[in-house]
């Protein structure tokens, strides 16, 4: 199974983003003609609030987002992991930040709702509040990927442990995390968490992330990029460089299987087990 992450640097602009993501795809499975592509989370549109903001959100179905995606996975034969985008809630201001995947026919597999939103006021003082613009999903889900059982998460969900447990408990042999994580929080945290989840899990670990820096009100906030893949022993197989473009691998599925029964983890899970004294 060979994957390709694309690393973009989308702003207020749709079109634009839109059109610079299909190229990049379309770059990637020229050159090294994968199976399945990832895109990273918003990938179309990353703006400020108030302004152009209806621009961004889209019906759950036949949005400008969904209709790119659909149709280069058709045209091209591929799997379409498609970041997140905005999915508007019928009554509500705010949207779904959510996750749609498309097989090698252009037919949507499953969709998921990110579940943790970011909350948080950073070191330097930058307020962010996902819960102002999304609201926050409630199903785990997985998929089957021609035979390989990927879970669905996005972004902040990394810090939460127990959704990547739930979805082992699937099935999950892979794992895929777009995400839009912040440079600051990035440089700390960001490779840690890939390879402590992968670690952990014993799946292949795809965290494509946003890269360079967009305009948010008055400020201009920089997001971390390094998408990798991570193997399930959590070693850095594949790193994107610094700025737009993509990076691919190979994954050796039968991995998840030889580490599983190397270290047995499933099998010693105590947490939640009663145990006779």
């Amino acid at each position: 199974m060979k994957v390709s992450l694309i690393q973009s640097n989308p702003g207020a602009d749709k079109a634009a983003n839109l059109a610079d993501a299909k190229m990049l795809i379309e770059r990637a499975i020229a050159l090294d003609a994968p199976d399945f592509v990832m895109l990273p989370e918003v990938f179309d549109w990353m703006g400020s609030p108030g302004v152009d903001r209806e621009q961004a959100f889209e019906a759950e179905r036949g949005g400008p987002s969904y209709e790119m995606c659909r149709s280069i996975a058709r045209q091209n034969r591929v799997w379409l992991h498609a970041g997140s985008f905005r999915t508007r809630i019928p009554g509500e201001e705010r949207s779904y930040n959510t996750t749609v995947v498309f097989n090698r026919e252009g037919e949507e597999v499953t969709r998921y709702h990110k579940i943790h939103l970011f909350d948080i006021t950073s070191p330097d003082g930058a307020s962010y509040r996902e819960s102002a613009s999304f609201r926050p999903g409630e199903a785990i889900v997985t998929y089957d990927c021609e035979g390989v059982t990927v879970g669905c998460a996005i972004c902040y969900d990394i810090r939460f442990p127990e959704l990547f447990q739930a979805l082992v408990q699937r099935g999950a042999q892979v794992i895929a995390l777009p995400a839009a994580f912040t440079l600051q929080t990035g440089m700390d945290h960001w490779e840690v968490l890939c390879r402590a989840r992968a670690i952990e899990t014993q799946t292949f670990f795809l965290a494509c992330g946003m890269t360079g820096a967009f305009q948010y009100g008055n400020e201009r906030r920089h997001t971390y990029g390094n998408s990798m893949v991570v193997d399930p022993w959590g070693q850095v197989i594949a790193k994107a460089s610094n700025g737009v473009g993509h990076v691919s691998t190979r994954l050796d599925i039968g991995q998840v299987a030889r580490v599983r029964a190397q270290i047995p983890v499933a099998e010693h899970k105590a947490v939640g087990v009663r145990i006779n004294a």
